[in-house]
């Protein structure tokens, strides 16, 4: 089970980073790219050029598809065999345009929270997932 997260700007507060610094030791098998706060249309045209032929866009925003952690961890055991790619965009969002290449849209909440919280909890939900697939106990 491999993963990549795009992020658009850098964790500035050390707390989150302590935070998805721990993650990410539980789960070496997750990538985060970082890219420059450009602006929607640059970042969009920066995102598609990091991804590859077979890779699942999936982009985060308040107005995706809501799923519980355990529909979260079934999604991603269904989509095992080709690569996916979490996208969360900067301060000012995402481009409207990409629904022409996502795989899905997905929302961590209907509330809306900063780009760096949002890592956060990404990172925090796929190792959840992982942990629910290989069916431990994180989950309860």
């Amino acid at each position: 089970m491999k993963f990549k997260i795009i992020a658009v700007g850098k964790i500035k507060k050390t707390w989150i980073n302590a935070g998805i610094n721990e993650y990410l030791k539980r789960m070496p098998q997750l990538d985060i790219v970082e890219i420059k706060d450009a602006g929607k249309e640059k970042e969009l045209s920066k995102i598609l050029s990091l991804v590859k032929k077979n890779d699942k866009l999936i982009f985060l925003s308040e107005t995706g598809k809501s799923l519980t952690s355990l529909e979260f961890a079934s999604f991603i055991k269904q989509e095992l065999l080709q690569p996916l790619v979490f996208v969360i965009g900067g301060p000012e969002g995402l481009s409207e345009q990409v629904n022409n290449y996502a795989y899905q849209v997905l929302s961590l909440s209907k509330m809306t929270f900063p780009h760096e919280m949002a890592r956060l909890f990404l990172v925090e939900q796929l190792y959840r997932a992982h942990t629910i697939i290989q069916n431990k106990n994180y989950h309860k």
